[in-house]
């Protein structure tokens, strides 16, 4: 049976609305493998699917003796309030199917345990925080040379706060925009994630139903909180924030604690109808502005001792080294691959700068 439901408008307060959401589970057969936890049984236990009021009967502990009831207690009124249908496959209902548990420890957790940061994993010829830079800025320029792939200025209405923020490729503008893990990676290694392979862990880093292109302060702010200890500042946003975490937890099958579902379940009182975001694949290559920028400045040329490598004439705009592409996310760079790859020496002529 389909997970469906007709609930009343959650005019008044959430936790009545809650118990009718986790209720979908219980009575169509989707209820998750813990349902039982005492978390569970608070949310539903005071919601009569019959929708009458509790009993003074009812309300009796086990194992006394209540007052006799010489009648049947006629049932509340059905309510006139409209009514709203929670489809399958919003948000509400894949909530209600999530496993609920406590967070695993942190033992064992690294950047690296998700593999390369922003690997070309949809192949396009691609690094994915370009991809994501091209999906979410508009408009947006590229750098002429790299295919198609590169992105060099352009203008993010930041869903985050609402701001529009300029975005200039740069070693001290890049990151006024940055690419946000809507589920944090340290967040899904606690709630499934070191138990999966490299392969499936770096999928996951790289999907962009998971990546947003946000402010960077706000981004920075965030962490790598959850619904319960962290929401966009917009409240506007906030369904369709959440709705995204659902739904990649969902793909993956990752847990949420009790008091995430909870802080999930009351942003959704507003909206029980949120449906949930589209995955997407791949991004196209290119649909910017081809810029080909200064020509760069070529030095003389000197001397160069037998077996040492050249440096492009050109360097990277926004590092000075290696060590510092590395701390913000960047590299490795492969030959023929990555247009970076050129702005750095290959000592050991192995096909990769910047190596990790």
């Amino acid at each position: 049976m389909l997970c469906l439901l007709m609930i009343r408008r959650p005019d008044s307060c959430w936790p009545a609305f809650a118990g009718l959401v986790l209720l979908v589970a219980t009575t169509s057969g989707c209820m998750p493998a813990n349902a039982d936890s005492p978390a569970f049984s608070t949310l539903t236990g005071s919601v009569d699917p019959e929708g009458r009021q509790p009993t003074a009967a009812s309300a009796v502990p086990a194992g006394t003796t209540g007052p006799a009831s010489t009648t049947s207690p006629e049932p509340a009124p059905r309510p006139s309030a409209p009514t709203t249908t929670v489809r399958p496959g919003t948000a509400v209902t894949t909530l209600a199917v999530l496993r609920v548990k406590g967070r695993a420890p942190m033992t064992g957790y690294d950047r690296g345990e998700f593999g390369q940061a922003w690997a070309d994993t949809d192949r396009n010829g691609c690094d994915t925080r370009n991809d994501i830079l091209r999906r979410d800025l508009a408009p947006f320029t590229l750098k002429a040379g790299t295919n198609g792939c590169l992105v060099l200025t352009g203008t993010l209405l930041d869903p985050y706060t609402g701001k529009k923020i300029g975005f200039v490729r740069g070693s001290g503008t890049s990151s006024a925009v940055q690419v946000d893990h809507v589920v944090a990676l340290s967040d899904a290694w606690q709630k499934g994630a070191q138990q999966w392979s490299t392969a499936r862990r770096t999928a996951f880093a790289n999907d962009p139903l998971n990546l947003l292109a946000v402010d960077g302060p706000t981004n920075a702010r965030k962490g790598d909180g959850d619904a319960a200890t962290w929401l966009p500042p917009r409240k506007a946003v906030r369904c369709s924030y959440v709705a995204r975490q659902v739904a990649v937890k969902h793909r993956y099958g990752l847990w949420v604690t009790a008091a995430e579902r909870d802080a999930v379940i009351r942003v959704l009182s507003s909206c029980p109808g949120q449906a949930l975001p589209r995955a997407s694949a791949s991004v196209p290559l290119g649909g910017g502005r081809v810029t080909t920028g200064p020509a760069p400045t070529r030095a003389a040329a000197s001397p160069t001792p037998s077996g040492t490598k050249t440096r492009s004439s050109e360097t990277d705009p926004r590092f000075g080294t290696c060590r510092e592409a590395n701390a913000a996310g960047y590299g490795p760079y492969r030959r023929g691959a990555d247009p970076e790859y050129d702005w750095y020496q290959d000592r050991d002529d192995d096909g990769l700068v910047c190596e990790r």
